[in-house]
């Protein structure tokens, strides 16, 4: 048995044969509940992000440290890690369905548009996080495809000094190095000397950086964390967060181009 949503400011209505589960069927069905879902997901994206750009700071450590990470990540977890790659992807479709379908209700609700759009005060990156949601949802396909699965594009094969051997290509999962584990660090530098990758990459952090931007703000309003006294506090959070992340993860690229790494 369902239930109709109620309005909160009335009084509590129980329907005879109401069950905990009756509520909240109504509640995430509801606007507010997916839009605090959308929040909720995003934040739980954030947070990965953070993090793996952390380990993925760890090629400033050498060939080792980083190795030694990728080998924890992938044997240490065993199938932990692919639980929770499977996690992360099915948080990720969630978050950006429930986006796009709030956007569709939005629109639905009001089919003629207003005779003057008074939309000065709405920023470019509130405008676009449909778009550049799906440009990071891309990305990240692409970035599993990559360095994940390599099926990008193979690496030349090189000595153990890091010079090429002239006996062709192999796959990036092939890539050992000295203590056997799988070679990151090699991978990693492979991987962004190829000019077009590392363009296709910057772009999409600039897409994720406008995306946070505004969405880290907007979930934190949603959560209601927030308020109007302290939204610009909330918005220097969700600049330094994005900005952050988009530094860190633009720092390997720009370090492998200019062989510091």
């Amino acid at each position: 048995m369902s239930t109709a949503a109620i309005n909160p400011k009335g009084p509590r209505v129980y329907p005879p044969g109401a069950t905990p589960t009756d509520w909240l069927t109504t509640y995430l069905t509801s606007s507010v509940g997916q839009k605090i879902l959308v929040a909720i997901t995003g934040f739980s994206l954030v947070g990965f992000l953070f993090f793996h750009m952390i380990g993925n700071l760890k090629m400033f450590s050498g060939q080792e440290s980083i190795n030694k990470y990728a080998h924890f990540l992938k044997h240490d977890l065993g199938a932990l890690i692919w639980i929770a790659r499977a996690g992360l992807l099915g948080l990720f479709v969630l978050h950006l369905f429930l986006a796009i379908k709030l956007k569709l209700m939005a629109k639905k609700a009001r089919p003629i548009a207003y005779a003057n759009q008074l939309s000065a005060q709405a920023s470019i990156a509130s405008k676009t996080m449909i778009w550049t949601g799906i440009v990071t949802l891309a990305f990240v396909v692409f970035h599993i495809a990559h360095f994940t699965f390599g099926l990008v594009h193979e690496v030349e094969l090189t000595d153990k000094a890091g010079k090429p051997t002239g006996m062709g290509t192999t796959n990036y999962l092939n890539l050992v190095d000295k203590s056997g584990h799988h070679d990151v660090f090699t991978m990693v530098k492979a991987g962004f000397e190829t000019p077009w990758i590392s363009v296709f990459y910057i772009v999409c952090q600039l897409m994720l950086f406008i995306h946070l931007s505004h969405g880290i703000t907007s979930s934190l309003q949603t959560l209601g964390l927030v308020g109007k006294r302290f939204t610009p506090a909330a918005k220097a959070i969700g600049w330094g967060l994005a900005a952050t992340i988009f530094v860190g993860n633009l720092a390997i690229v720009v370090a492998v181009w200019l062989k510091q790494v």
